[in-house]
């Protein structure tokens, strides 16, 4: 079995909730040898986030969380007191024989314990250090925490989401965090690029959810800088048909695909009707065309009126809840979830990682570790610590 790309890079791991962990799950993915380190007092608080817990062989809810587990796999858990010297002292071992360190406390945080960039510079010069914080290690709000939800305010999403100035819709799931984490991965990846093909050092790379989350709708951002007006709020007329069971998105954007979708719905003559042959003109007919549409499209169901799309080359989805993602057949064949094993509650289901190589694929998916699961093995094997020295650093709460 040929190595994963990443598989002589070991990653320290001194992130929680979500962004910076999926960010080190991806690199964990890829073949690094990720070592997550938690506070020993409760760990990683996303270990009490989500609405659903894994369960033991019993039936009964452990203290694993879903949201936890999105992001974890892959990775060695051991726990370090960072508040303790003999902790502090743990972390900077880990450093010096580690090539990356990810980090997600507030800016400035890490300082106080010698444990920022320049700390660790000065132990090891070869390494990539990134920190992810909402506002950026720079400006006037580099201190302040922040969640997923500020910056998808701050990053203008929710003034084009929602049906009126009023009503703006959060996106579920932490998609801020999520695209984070990847650019994350992507700046990780070209300083180790810069460092070991290129003759480099060590850098720092500092992410910011809100640099993110301006970046992540770009177009709409663009559309402003070019024109200076604010974007409009976007419905889904013309795009979402309600079907007698569920709704289809159609994505109808160039004539040929209108006429096809026009054919579809036995009325071909929209196809080429003035009033509806081109996009800006059924944009500014959309309050005539819509209702004609959706009275066709009312009587098919959801399944039937994707096929004939689909037949008829017009793009087109149809709105899925999650038992029905799970059950496409294309989700399905593209084998999107795998299974793993649990210390605590057997046999679980997880995500593939999306990315899928030709010569080295991304075959193994080692569950979230338990709170400290790994921290003998890491410091014993790692960093060649004996049994006296272990029970001293218990005996000060360090570990």
């Amino acid at each position: 079995m040929p190595n994963l790309p990443l598989s002589r890079i070991r990653v320290l791991d001194l992130t929680r909730a979500y962004a910076g962990p999926s960010a080190c799950q991806m690199l964990g993915d890829l073949g690094a040898e990720v070592i997550k380190v938690e506070r020993p007092d409760g760990g990683d608080e996303a270990r009490g986030y989500g609405r659903a817990w894994l369960k033991d062989a019993e039936g009964r809810a452990t203290r694993e969380a879903s949201s936890f587990v999105a992001v974890n796999r892959n990775k060695k858990g051991i726990t370090a007191d960072l508040a303790k010297p003999g902790g502090q002292e743990v972390v900077r071992k880990l450093a010096a024989v580690c090539d990356v360190l990810v980090e997600n406390y507030k800016t400035g945080d890490l300082a106080r314990y010698g444990l920022d960039y320049a700390g660790i510079k000065a132990i090891n010069p070869r390494i990539i250090y990134c920190s992810v914080t909402g506002f950026g290690q720079t400006g006037p709000y580099a201190p302040r925490p922040g969640y997923d939800p500020v910056f998808q305010a701050m990053g203008g999403w929710l003034a084009l989401n929602g049906e009126t100035d009023d009503s703006p819709a959060l996106v579920s799931s932490n998609p801020v965090d999520t695209i984070t984490g990847y650019h994350a991965v992507i700046g990780v990846l070209a300083a180790l690029y810069e460092r070991d093909a290129n003759g480099g050092m060590g850098q720092a790379i500092d992410i910011a959810l809100l640099d993110v989350a301006i970046n992540a709708f770009n177009q709409r951002a663009q559309d402003y800088l070019v024109d200076g007006k604010q974007p409009t709020r976007r419905d889904l007329k013309g795009v979402s048909y309600r079907c007698s069971d569920g709704a289809v998105i159609v994505a109808a954007a160039n004539a040929s695909q209108w006429r096809a979708f026009a054919q579809v719905l036995g009325r071909p003559e929209l196809g080429t009707d003035p009033r509806f042959a081109t996009l800006p003109a059924r944009v500014a007919n959309m309050e005539i065309l819509e209702p004609m549409v959706q009275a066709i499209v009312g009587q098919r169901s959801m399944k039937e009126l994707a096929a004939a799309l689909d037949a008829a080359g017009v793009p087109c989805g149809p709105v899925y809840n999650y038992q029905q993602m799970f059950e496409d057949p294309q989700v399905r064949h593209r084998e999107t979830v795998v299974e793993s094993v649990h210390p605590l509650a057997g046999k679980i289901k997880l995500l593939r990682n999306p990315i899928r190589f030709s010569g080295t694929p991304i075959t193994e998916y080692r569950s979230p570790p338990v709170l400290g699961q790994h921290t003998d093995e890491v410091l014993r094997d790692l960093l060649g610590m004996d049994e006296a020295e272990l029970k001293t650093l218990r005996a000060e709460g360090a570990i």
